[in-house]
């Protein structure tokens, strides 16, 4: 764990401290630590903030003790990353504003890139009731992670769904994620199942404890739609935070897709408004599929797994082919020690990298 993700937390902690103001402390400090640690004056010079934002600042310096938030969040079995981390999710480090931080209970696989953000209306009918684990749940089964905001209705169905398939999925929450303050408090047995089977996790930028108040429901759906592939809609009003999703899809250049329904129902307007305007009509998982080319992507991700990760990997790897190659010339054309060839090829080998035929021949696999 980084030193500096203490100072992410307790920056964080300050409710006007947004990505977008994290982005110029960064900028201009270099570093959390650096920008909890500056002063007043250093501050000042910066022109970067408000002065009441400044002041709010050095309130929170006042009140908050980076070790001790560190603390807290260990205690709920809380995990940080920031924009700095090598695993912060590549799709949310591409949309505009992404989280400065995330707070996360259970794990983000790099599987899970390969998802879809399912969302729609908290008072669905019985079509909603049926299409969504129709649909979610053969995702689920093709191993897409299924993303959604935990809300009652669609959100509820979709989560629940993808775990019924054995399957992966993350919801993202407009509040803390610790357990006094999960929001829906009906879902908070849906959110522990999901952090215990091991099969997602329920995340936030919002620091333990904050409320889910309505003004912090645009910045999480800007999140369900950075961090998938594509957005389904399934049914939702004129009016929706599912079609607020959806916009944000698209402003990323992400799929979005809606599941047509019954032109007379106040829940449909919304899927049937984004077909007419372009979105992928959805009557079936395989719309899906064949939309985001998932066997695709899976050739790609698999690619991805086996390139080489040091410099060592890198010349070892362009040494080898698919045709076989003795252990002695490629310890010749590296021009490196027996010992650390050898020990390559090992780790190499156990990363699916390369394959042993036996008699010291190699190839990549």
């Amino acid at each position: 764990m980084s030193k500096d993700i203490k100072y992410f937390v307790a920056l964080n902690s300050n409710i006007k401290i947004g990505p977008a103001r994290f982005k110029k402390l960064l900028s201009y400090f270099g570093s959390a630590k650096k920008a909890w640690n500056g002063t007043y004056l250093d501050y000042r010079r910066a022109g970067i903030l408000e002065k009441d934002v400044i002041e709010s600042i050095f309130e929170t310096r006042e009140n908050v003790n980076p070790d001790e938030e560190m603390e807290k969040l260990t205690k709920e079995n809380i995990s940080v990353i920031t924009i700095n981390d090598k695993n912060y999710p590549k799709l949310l480090s591409e949309i505009y504003n992404p989280p400065a931080l995330l707070y996360i209970k259970g794990e983000i696989r790099a599987e899970d890139e390969v998802s879809l953000a399912v969302v729609g209306t908290r008072r669905l009918s019985n079509y909603g009731r049926q299409i969504t684990p129709r649909i979610t749940e053969v995702l689920a089964r093709n191993k897409i992670t299924i993303i959604s905001g935990l809300a009652l209705g669609i959100d509820t169905l979709a989560h629940r769904s993808a775990l019924d398939a054995s399957g992966r999925t993350i919801a993202v929450l407009a509040g803390g994620i610790d357990e006094g303050t999960i929001f829906p408090p009906i879902n908070r047995k849906l959110a522990k199942e999901i952090v215990d089977k091991k099969k997602g996790a329920v995340i936030s930028e919002q620091h333990p404890g904050t409320p889910c108040l309505k003004q912090y429901f645009p910045a999480r759906n800007r999140i369900i739609a950075g961090l998938a592939l594509g957005t389904l809609v399934v049914e939702a009003p004129e009016r929706s935070g599912a079609l607020i999703t959806a916009k944000l899809a698209l402003d990323t250049d992400r799929e979005v897709f809606a599941v047509p329904g019954n032109i007379l129902s106040p829940q449909s307007i919304g899927p049937n408004n984004l077909i007419k305007m372009g979105a992928k009509a959805v009557t079936g998982p395989e719309d899906v599929l064949d939309e985001l080319n998932i066997e695709q992507l899976y050739k790609q991700k698999e690619a991805e797994a086996v390139l080489p990760e040091n410099k060592l990997e890198k010349i070892i790897f362009e040494i080898l082919s698919l045709d076989p190659i003795h252990i002695d010339k490629i310890i010749k054309k590296a021009k490196l020690d027996t010992s650390v060839v050898t020990s390559a090829l090992t780790m190499m080998e156990i990363k699916g990298m390369v394959k042993n035929l036996g008699a010291g021949n190699y190839v990549r696999k």
